[in-house]
């Protein structure tokens, strides 16, 4: 037998398929009996949808079935239904893996999930922090305080501690404040717990041999990446990140356009920023050499983000080989 388990939040919508193509079984299932299901079709195969809750459920499905996720931009494209519904979803995840068509998403193993946990939660708290400065930016907007003041630095914050404000924004302010000093206090137990992690690996202690890699940044590279040896070439971890080049063809013609932004977008935003450090702060001579070649002739940005493809290409034959940093040219 082959399910299609297309899974929501509460529930999932499972279609079972025999050999012929044919439908067996229909049947909505809450998510926390899902096992009885596998249990009941053990040792079939199954195909679900990467969606936000799918860890669980493949780990649970997999103790019974053989599981693949499919990836959902991908699945998208091959599905040729002009009515969406859950039960037409769960039929063509059938289809596809009765036929072994399911365009596959990556599984990443309970240690890189728990790498990912750390540095996208570090992120999120990072993020609403910047949202309370920005409350704060309007506040002083509002009463005609034109003063850059940057509400995370020292001098900042003894300037708003400072100002007086008509009631009742000088309660708001205050309660930004604190706002802000209970997100700091967070971000720093999670950096501490991201720096223990990131010295524990052998992965992070490679990467950390590039100059402007930090434990955070190692981390999330590594969190994003997943187990490197899922790649063939540095082709692939490109394409992966979305950093490789749109390229058009047609009859004698060739274009190639930007980035195709597909894939981790913050694997991506790692690679960028550690490629700035690199190149304008930690002077690496191999990425500043790179970079002041293409910014001789394109854009900064477009500079910057070729030298943090150049870094990524880097990055999967250190991981590859267990090297630590040391390009061509260069010493490490």
């Amino acid at each position: 037998m082959y399910l299609g388990i297309d899974i929501h939040k509460q529930y999932a919508q499972v279609a079972v398929m025999d050999e012929n193509g044919e439908i067996d079984r229909e049947v909505r299932v809450e998510n926390a009996n899902l096992d009885e299901i596998a249990q009941e079709y053990a040792g079939s195969e199954a195909a679900i949808e990467a969606t936000g809750n799918y860890y669980h459920i493949h780990d649970t499905l997999s103790e019974y079935l053989d599981v693949v996720v499919a990836n959902p931009s991908e699945l998208n494209l091959i599905a040729n239904a002009d009515t969406k519904t859950d039960r037409v979803d769960a039929k063509e995840l059938a289809r596809l893996v009765r036929l072994g068509s399911v365009p596959e998403s990556y599984v990443p193993s309970e240690e890189i999930r728990e790498c990912r946990a750390l540095v996208r939660g570090r992120h999120k708290l990072v993020e609403n922090r910047k949202d309370y400065a920005n409350k704060i930016h309007g506040l002083l907007t509002d009463h005609g305080i034109t003063r850059k003041v940057k509400p995370l630095s020292v001098g900042g914050r003894e300037f708003l501690e400072e100002l007086t404000l008509p009631a009742p924004w000088d309660t708001l302010l205050e309660t930004y404040l604190e706002v802000i000093e209970t997100f700091t206090d967070q971000i720093e137990r999670l950096e501490v717990a991201i720096e223990d992690r990131a010295a524990s690996r052998e992965e992070t202690q490679l990467l950390m041999t590039i100059p402007g890699v930090s434990y955070y940044s190692a981390l999330l590279i590594h969190a994003e990446v997943g187990e490197i040896d899922r790649f063939d070439e540095d082709k692939q971890v490109v394409s992966y990140a979305g950093l490789n080049p749109v390229i058009r063809e047609s009859g004698d013609s060739r274009f190639e356009g930007g980035i195709s932004k597909k894939g981790s977008e913050k694997l991506r935003w790692i690679l960028v920023q550690c490629s700035r450090v690199a190149v304008h702060r930690s002077e690496d001579e191999y990425l500043s050499r790179f970079y002041q070649r293409l910014k001789n002739r394109k854009s900064g940005k477009e500079a910057i983000v070729a030298t943090a493809r150049k870094l990524l290409v880097s990055i999967f034959h250190m991981l590859d080989r267990k090297e630590v940093y040391d390009p061509p040219g260069v010493s490490a």
